[in-house]
């Protein structure tokens, strides 16, 4: 019985694991009950769903879908994080940013899946300094702006150059002294 069990939570977490676009394995040995809930609300507001399964079912899992993981990323207690690519780079953010899970050793970043390519612990902790999709969009506005930006300061110049030339000599001439 429990092997029929097994299989269909391995056939469960395929489908899950398929259709997201990425995800982050994270060792969770020193996090408490409410740590573990507060953690999973702040992914969930964020959109990301957070699975604690069976590491060999999860490795499972992951190799069905095609994925090569190192067995040794799931080992102890391991959960993943996944979802669309936006929402797995927040969950790296969040996981690598919050002081308070990761500088007391309570969650480490163990590796992780983006668009098809498997990542070591480095590159799935570097997911948290991509800038999210508002970020990329102000510094593109901001590269598409400057010359446009340059162009008007220069077609202009000329013409405000004149009139301060103009305005220097009316208020040099001697009836702006007298007056």
């Amino acid at each position: 019985m429990p092997s029929v069990v097994n299989e269909m939570a391995v056939q469960e977490l395929t489908a899950d694991f398929k259709k997201a676009e990425g995800l982050v394995v994270l060792a969770m040995p020193g996090l408490t009950m409410v740590e573990n809930e507060a953690m999973r609300g702040n992914l969930a507001k964020r959109g990301v769903q957070v699975r604690m399964v069976a590491n060999k079912l999860a490795f499972l899992a992951l190799k069905n879908c095609g994925h090569e993981f190192p067995k040794d990323m799931f080992k102890g207690v391991v959960g993943v994080a996944y979802g669309s690519t936006e929402q797995t780079i927040e969950a790296a953010k969040f996981l690598v940013n919050d002081a308070d899970l990761t500088k007391a050793g309570k969650v480490a970043v163990r590796g992780g899946l983006l668009e098809g390519n498997v990542l070591g612990a480095d590159d799935a902790r570097a997911m948290a300094d991509v800038p999210s999709k508002d970020e990329l969009r102000a510094k593109l506005l901001g590269l598409l702006s400057g010359p446009a930006r340059a162009l008007v300061t220069l077609t202009a110049a000329p013409g405000s150059s004149f009139a301060r030339a103009l305005q220097a000599k009316c208020d040099k001439s001697p009836e702006a002294e007298a007056s």
